[in-house]
């Protein structure tokens, strides 16, 4: 097991105040397609991973997007103008819509989620370069 995954299962694993250094943290709402609402949840950024609380005094996060491979732009979703799109490397992948209270508020999620991803993206690349070695050259 990576020590990354570890660490993201031990941060979903606390509670939304407890996660040291987040990258950026707060209200996002995201879109229950099969409902066609969107839902409030309380949001921490860290490591490249996005943890969804069900509020602020939550116990455990209820859910987590890892962000690796995933592209980030500002979007407009059924009627409204501006919400953060997560769209994932291969179709096989789900795509989120997340909405801050305000354009401004979606532009700042933005700019931290793209640093996240962008921190972990030499780490993913290497991984995946480790991976694809002959079996006799990543023996230890």
């Amino acid at each position: 097991n990576h020590v990354w995954v570890d660490v993201t299962r031990h941060n979903s694993n606390l509670p939304p105040l407890a996660v040291k250094s987040p990258e950026c943290l707060g209200l996002l709402h995201k879109i229950d397609k099969n409902k066609d609402i969107w839902v409030q949840h309380y949001c921490i950024l860290k490591d490249g991973c996005l943890y969804l609380y069900s509020g602020i005094r939550a116990t455990h996060a209820h859910g987590g997007i890892y962000l690796q491979g995933y592209i980030v732009r500002e979007q407009p979703y059924g009627f409204k103008k501006s919400t953060i799109e997560l769209k994932p490397p291969s179709d096989e992948f789900k795509t989120f819509y997340l909405c801050a209270e305000n354009p401004n508020e979606n532009k700042r999620w933005i700019v931290a989620i793209k640093a996240s991803i962008k921190k972990w993206l030499p780490l993913h690349q290497a991984l995946r370069e480790y991976m694809n070695h002959p079996p006799e050259e990543t023996r230890m």
